[in-house]
């Protein structure tokens, strides 16, 4: 929130503005995640959620072994790593604007609503068809987390017919572009701000 950005250390405001650029965010971000962080259990991770980790290690060890030795480190490298890390830039982007946009609702745990966080607090992110078709239907969360359930491939059919879900206003692919500026919630505004737009404001305002 904009009172704790305020009141946290020099080094952990500097810390939490890398971490939001969207240099960091969605170029160092995938290659990080993907490459490193999830290639270790929680330390919180319950014995079936280590082995899926220790498995999926294991066979990737097994896959770019046989690349390596088949087709070169290099040439491998030169192929994968791109795709790791466009992939994992477009995938952390549309998590990213699923909950992250303009008139988005937030609240803290004693306040926080779970219909209201649904259908306010995640986006309908309207895609063109061939991208919805690609992602698969990914931009329907409100429908998603209202009945989870909902299989992929009936999300856009459940949003067309239902009258509550037509009345979450889209975000497109360029007014979701506003949100890289969204940086910090504003509780006094209930609204996401800018680093930018402290500068104008007295340090008194939360």
């Amino acid at each position: 929130t904009v009172k704790e950005y305020r009141e946290a250390p020099s080094l952990r405001r500097i810390a939490y503005r890398l971490y939001r650029n969207p240099l960091v965010m969605f170029g160092l971000g995938p290659l990080y995640v993907f490459l490193i962080k999830q290639r270790f259990p929680r330390a919180s991770s319950r014995p079936r959620a280590r082995r899926g980790v220790h498995l999926t290690n294991l066979a990737l060890v097994v896959m770019f072994g046989t690349l390596f030795a088949t087709i070169g480190v290099v040439p491998t490298l030169l192929v994968q790593l791109p795709i790791i890390a466009i992939g994992g830039a477009a995938g952390i982007w549309l998590f990213y604007v699923q909950h992250q946009f303009e008139g988005v609702y937030w609240a803290r745990h004693e306040e926080w609503d779970r219909i209201r966080s649904a259908l306010e607090g995640s986006s309908f992110y309207k895609l063109p068809k061939v991208l919805q078709w690609f992602t698969g239907s990914i931009g329907y969360p409100p429908v998603h987390h209202v009945r989870p359930r909902i299989p992929n491939y009936n999300l856009q059919r459940a949003h067309d017919e239902v009258a509550v879900f037509q009345a979450v206003k889209p975000v497109t692919i360029r007014t979701s572009l506003k949100s890289l500026r969204m940086n910090l919630w504003d509780e006094a505004q209930q609204k996401l701000v800018s680093f930018r737009s402290l500068r104008a404001r007295p340090q008194s305002v939360a």
